[in-house]
């Protein structure tokens, strides 16, 4: 039988190994500058059909939706020299099952900050909330995706009309 995950407890900061980029939790304090990132990055976020609540975000919808609480899930903003420069989720679907989500302001797109900001989180996961997999759904079309998640270890597992699901298993 599997334990069940620790109760939830402040969200550490997470460092990354590229020098300047970190996560830390995203909240409605971040509500501001979370806006002018959505903002500034409307037509990038929905290119694919991706993240459309976001892009079409007010400024009241980031306030709302920051002020949620996020349960046994954590919500990280990226951030580069304290900018904030995008988001990465892991969410409690069915723990210890966690789906995962991210995206980055596109001037930040290929320069490796996503694959530095996931791979400390899902360790994070693996090691303090005892996560067994997580789950990624990719939309067709979005090859930069699929790439990050490859080089991170997941697999295909499952393709949808819109999306194909991704698997990593976290446990030897």
């Amino acid at each position: 039988m599997l334990e069940s995950p620790p109760p939830k407890q402040l969200v550490p900061d997470l460092p990354t190994l590229v020098p300047g980029l970190a996560l830390r939790e995203l909240t409605v304090k971040d509500a501001d500058a979370y806006y002018k990132l959505l903002d500034n990055n409307r037509r990038h976020l929905t290119r694919l059909g991706d993240y459309q609540a976001e892009g079409n975000a007010t400024s009241a919808w980031v306030r709302e939706h920051l002020s949620t609480d996020p349960g046994q899930s954590l919500r990280y903003g990226i951030r580069l020299k304290g900018e904030l420069i995008g988001r990465v989720d892991l969410t409690a679907a069915d723990p210890p099952r966690y789906g995962t989500g991210y995206w980055l302001g596109e001037a930040y797109v290929g320069k490796g900050y996503a694959m530095a900001a996931c791979a400390p989180l899902y360790d994070y996961a693996a090691r303090k909330l005892r996560a067994t997999d997580i789950f990624a759904g990719v939309t067709h079309g979005n090859a930069r995706s699929v790439a990050l998640l490859k080089r991170l270890g997941f697999e295909p597992v499952t393709v949808f009309e819109n999306y194909t699901r991704f698997h990593l298993s976290l446990v030897q």
